[in-house]
């Protein structure tokens, strides 16, 4: 494989470029640009089959630079954004990134992203069968194509792909939306206002103002003397409150 380089900061591309050698020699680093337009001309001639890429940068963002890419170069070139801002990693998961890493990068965040990139098809066939697999999808899912299936979360350095089906429940904060899984609490930006339309009415039921669970997790709803309902989950050992304008969907019919 042939990878580009962008980073306005020439001692932070040396820097990645010296840990890319250490820990993936077989990889050839085809060129380093010093600022978004580089990038561009950069990735347009070399055709390299990965791109890392600062998000900051003069004439383009790395966004920008993705975004302005032709069809082609686009599809045979993995990008794995490198960058200081987390706040972007959404954007850049929308144009297909395949990893998102913050800095500094230690080696050990590095070589996960490595591994990761190592189990990927190349880069224009993956693409012909993800297409194919994103039209049979929502049949056998039973859902809607547009319907969310992952969310987004930011853990440390990394940003975690959590499939829908596997969350438990969401609840709000005060700024974030906290999202449970069976084996732990994550935080996200969107707010549950908003997953209520990118979400499956069937699959998650708002049980709170505040509060959407998966309708797969719940095992049982109780009602205690003072008509309050909460929620045993399959997969979590809270229960979940429900408040009186929602009870009406635990009723014995």
């Amino acid at each position: 494989m042939k990878a580009v380089i962008a980073d306005d900061e020439p001692h932070l591309a040396a820097h990645l470029q010296a840990r890319l050698a250490a820990l993936w020699p077989e990889l050839v680093i085809a060129g380093v640009a010093a600022n978004g337009i580089e990038a561009r001309e950069m990735i347009e001639t070399v055709r390299p089959d990965l791109a890392l890429l600062d998000i900051r940068m003069p004439g383009l963002s790395g966004l920008d630079v993705v975004q302005a890419l032709s069809v082609e170069a686009r599809r045979d070139c993995r990008v794995v954004f490198v960058t200081a801002y987390d706040e972007f990693a959404v954007q850049a998961f929308e144009r297909e990134a395949v990893d998102y890493l913050l800095k500094p990068v230690g080696d050990e965040r590095l070589l996960a992203a490595i591994e990761r990139l190592r189990r990927l098809p190349p880069a224009g066939q993956s693409d012909d069968l993800l297409q194919r697999l994103q039209a049979l999808l929502p049949q056998a899912a039973g859902r809607l194509p547009g319907h969310l299936r992952w969310v987004r979360a930011a853990v440390g350095s990394e940003v975690r792909l959590v499939a829908v089906d596997d969350i438990c429940y969401f609840q709000a904060t005060d700024k974030y939306t906290a999202v449970f899984t069976r084996d732990s609490e994550l935080l996200i930006r969107t707010p549950i206002r908003e997953l209520l339309d990118q979400l499956d009415p069937e699959q998650f039921w708002q049980v709170h103002r505040g509060t959407l669970v998966n309708a797969r997790q719940i095992v049982a709803a109780r009602q205690d003397a003072f008509g309050r309902v909460r929620l045993t989950l399959r997969d979590r050992p809270e229960a979940v409150a429900v408040s009186r304008g929602h009870a009406h969907l635990f009723r014995q019919m």
